[in-house]
Parts: C-alpha cells; sequence; structure tokens
C-alpha cells in the first residue's frame, strides 16, 4: 500500500492532526463517495468509512460532510473492514460550484488539490467565456490552474487558439495535447510530483478520461466517442474518483459539467478579472459602471481593441450571478441554522433528568 506522503500528507495535516493521533486514531484520505460510504485510503489499506455522530449534528449543509480527497480521522470497526469518521482536517483547498438546479447549495468537486487542470477541447467545446468561468472557480479554490487545450490534432490554428487564451488566463499556464495522439504530454509530468494532488474539470467530451488513461499508462477509465456536429458527450466519468499514479502524484477525476454554476468567487473574480480591475483604477469616477461615465477606461479600452466588450460583457454577467446566489445563500443558511440549533436543544432536552 502507500505511505502517507504519497497519497498527499504534510505538515499542515500533521499539525491538524496532532491531537487525534493522541486520542488513538488514524489517519485516512477520502478516494470515493458512493452516497454517504466513503472508500478511504491508510497507510496499510483500504476501507470503508461512515459519518456518524459530532459531524452530522453540527453540520450546516453538505459541504461539512467529507469529500473526495478530503484528510480525515477515522477509528476501525473491531473484525470488520469498515470504519467511522470522527473528524474532517481542515483543508488546504476546495473546488466548488453551486449544486445543479434550483437549489442554493454548495456541490464540493474536489478537496486539498494541489493543481487544477481547466481541460478545453479545441472543437466546438472551445468557448473562451467557459474557460472565464473555470478560472474564476479555479482561483478561488485555493490551487493553482493550469490549462489544457485538449484534441490539439482537431483544430486548424493551435497556436492562434494559445494566443486567444492568453488573452483571458492572465499569465495561467496553458498547454496544448493530443492525447489520442499521445502528443503534448511532456510537459504535464512537471506537475505530478510524488505526493501532489491534481483535479480534471471539464464538459462531457473534452477528453479528460483519455488523457487520465495515458498518464495511468492502461484503459482505466472509461471513453466515449462524441457527437461530431456539436463535440458533445455522454457523461464517461459517473463519480470523483481519486486516483494514485505508478510514477507519482495523484489525481481527481470528475464528471463532465454540463453546468458550471459558480458558487462563490471573492478573489477568484478578481484574479480571474485583473485586467479590467486594473484599468477601472484610471476610470474618472470610484464608481464607474464602465457604461456611459465620461471619462471611463475600460470603455476606452475595448474603443481602442486592447479589451474586448465580450469580456467585459461576461464579466458583468457573472458579478450579477454571484450577487443574486449570495442573497439566497445567505436565507438558506440561516435556514439551515435554525433546523441545527432546534435539533440540538431538541437532543439536549431528552437529556435532561425529569424531576419528581
Amino acid at each position: 500500500m502507500y505511505d502517507l506522503l504519497t497519497l498527499g500528507w504534510n505538515e499542515h495535516f500533521e499539525s491538524a492532526f496532532a491531537s487525534y493521533r493522541a486520542q488513538g486514531f488514524e489517519a485516512a484520505r477520502v478516494a470515493l463517495e458512493y452516497q454517504g460510504v466513503y472508500r478511504v485510503m491508510t497507510a496499510s489499506d483500504e476501507l470503508l468509512a461512515e459519518v456518524r455522530g459530532k459531524i452530522r449534528y453540527t453540520a450546516h449543509g453538505r459541504e461539512d460532510f467529507p469529500a473526495v480527497g478530503d484528510w480525515l480521522a477515522i477509528s476501525r470497526l473491531p473484525n470488520e473492514n469498515r470504519a467511522v469518521i470522527h473528524e474532517v482536517l481542515p483543508r488546504t483547498s476546495k473546488f466548488s460550484r453551486k449544486a445543479a438546479g434550483e437549489t442554493s447549495a454548495e456541490q464540493i468537486l474536489a478537496t486539498n488539490i494541489d493543481t487544477v487542470f481547466l481541460v478545453i477541447g479545441l472543437d466546438h467545446n472551445y468557448n473562451l467565456r467557459r474557460i472565464e468561468r473555470y478560472l474564476i472557480l479555479a482561483f478561488e479554490s485555493g490551487a493553482r490552474p493550469v490549462i489544457i487545450l485538449s484534441k490539439a490534432d482537431l483544430a486548424k490554428d493551435v497556436e492562434a487558439c494559445i494566443r486567444e487564451v492568453e488573452q483571458v488566463a492572465l499569465g495561467t499556464a496553458i498547454h496544448a495535447i493530443s492525447a489520442k495522439r499521445g502528443a503534448g504530454l511532456e510537459p504535464l509530468d512537471d506537475y505530478l510530483a510524488v505526493g501532489k494532488t491534481i483535479a480534471f474539470l471539464g464538459s462531457s467530451g473534452v477528453g479528460k478520461s483519455t488523457l487520465i488513461n495515458r498518464l495511468l499508462g492502461e484503459e482505466r477509465q472509461k471513453t466515449q466517442e462524441v457527437r461530431e456536429e456539436d463535440s458533445k458527450g455522454r457523461h464517461t466519468t459517473v463519480h470523483r474518483e481519486l486516483i494514485v499514479l505508478p510514477a507519482g502524484g495523484l489525481l481527481i477525476d470528475t464528471p463532465g459539467m454540463r453546468e458550471l454554476q459558480l458558487w462563490e468567487a471573492g478573489e477568484g473574480l478578481t484574479d480571474s478579472f485583473a485586467d479590467i480591475a486594473e484599468l477601472a483604477t484610471a476610470c474618472r469616477f470610484s464608481d464607474c459602471g464602465h457604461e456611459r461615465e465620461p471619462g471611463c477606461a475600460v470603455k476606452t479600452a475595448i474603443a481602442e481593441s486592447r479589451l474586448t466588450a465580450s469580456r467585459l460583457e461576461n464579466y458583468r454577467k457573472i458579478q450579477k450571478e454571484l450577487e443574486f446566489l449570495q442573497s439566497r445563500t445567505d436565507t438558506r443558511l440561516q435556514q439551515s441554522r435554525k433546523e441545527r440549533d432546534k435539533k440540538i436543544n431538541k437532543t439536549f432536552s431528552r437529556m435532561k433528568p425529569r424531576r419528581g
């Protein structure tokens, strides 16, 4: 089996786990989740684990439960290949999106990741506005984003695509590859050091599974052809999974996302649109809306082709989306806290001794 360092253990987790080790707990990392049951990896083996007790009672929502990539404090059940999860150790990074549908809940895609591979196909999937949204999520997660332009063999002008992406990626590393042909993969080795974790994110059919199979050296992940007319494919990965590479490094594969709704974006929005933020400092008015105000440096940059109108439009759209989400999230959190407090109070009232 693997030692903890190979699985991504570091000084941060060692410090956070010290008190649990003193209590006799064991460290484990979540590799896979099956509807509330988790497959976890320890220094000696793999086993199934479930959440019990404190976590269930104190959780505000789904985000407080374990996710793929999390480090845990567990205890083993006697004579069983199973364990109980007592605590989720503090995360170093967290990649989240808003859960699909009308809910305002957070969906955690991966945690404790060092690098996010944002995989974009150079076919009908290629879209600069989608890349901007991925970058916001990546910057907000605390991990380093890397853009992977897959299916380079299908692009008419790869270099032109790279130049376009550079205009919105603002210094983010970009690699054009063809996993099918095995071309352009060598630079990716720099991200795959022992103990380092990479999450793969992208739409269905962009080639994540094909790339992962190349890195693994075996056909482990299922792949399917995509429709030629729109480059859309069905989900070949149906759940998130932590995979240890033979030569070192860890991968978290995720299902293709048809719907990419942002969850939160503080510094992530600023980092992703740093060019607009920098231009705005030269506007005549500090509260400039970049519409019809005189002396607007942002509108001047668009007129001089130093900034595209579509990039500004997407920036405004994302701002409004986040403001609306924040208002709904605040309401949901208040309701969640009320329900949690009611449940705790009910539990304690049952524990009080009766008089008489």
